[in-house]
């Protein structure tokens, strides 16, 4: 474990404690659930790293430049999209027996309007909410408690990718095979990138933005 001060494991015991409360506690949140999260994490960074919250989350101003955000974020999440497509949901769909269980975007095929607010909420709740949360602050404590090893970022990623996983119950076993291995593979992006979070939420965020777009023409 590397040397870490008792404030350093106070507060992140505390924030995991209130967050675990949200997502599994009595609180039905919906949509904003995400949303209140992110900021409680924001806060808790806030009073564990004295005023500098973001920079500890992986918010790095030099990183958000227009190549970054605007040209390789897109291809890498055409990339994982292809993937996610063409080799990732038939081969778990075959292991399982199961097809992914996407009956909660039904309501938006066809609907542009709804769509339109989806890909907003999606951005906000997924694509800045679970890379603040997942990658963020889960992985970067992990890192800060366990080190950098190849042994513990593969380890801090496996568990992780488990825990994303589970978090997409609704969309059946398939489902949460394959958000699992998403996840893993966004964080692995996340840890080769050097931490750099605005890109895994871009990443995250134009991935999704595809998969509505898939869903809106009845592709999924």
């Amino acid at each position: 474990m590397n040397k870490v001060t008792l404030r350093q494991i106070v507060i992140p015991l505390i924030t995991i404690a209130v967050i675990c409360y949200i997502w599994f506690g009595p609180l039905n949140l919906s949509y904003i659930e995400n949303i209140v999260v992110s900021l409680l994490i924001i806060l808790s960074n806030y009073i564990e790293y004295k005023g500098k919250p973001f920079s500890a989350l992986g918010f790095r101003r030099e990183k958000f430049t227009v190549k970054n955000i605007f040209v390789l974020a897109p291809l890498a999440a055409l990339g994982l999209f292809s993937f996610y497509v063409f080799l990732l949901v038939p081969g778990i769909t075959k292991l399982t027996g199961v097809p992914i269980d996407y009956s909660s975007f039904k309501e938006l095929e066809g609907n542009l309007s709804a769509c339109l607010i989806a890909v907003v909420v999606v951005w906000a709740t997924a694509g800045f909410g679970e890379e603040i949360i997942f990658r963020g602050y889960f992985m970067r404590q992990f890192v800060k408690f366990f080190g950098e090893s190849k042994f513990s970022i593969v380890l801090n990623i496996v568990l992780l990718a488990c825990f994303f996983g589970f978090m997409h119950s609704y969309q059946g076993i398939t489902g949460q095979i394959v958000a699992g291995t998403i996840g893993g593979l966004i964080a692995l992006i996340f840890y080769l990138r050097k931490y750099d979070l605005w890109f895994v939420i871009a990443v995250h965020g134009f991935f999704d933005t595809i998969s509505l777009i898939c869903i809106y023409y009845g592709l999924a």
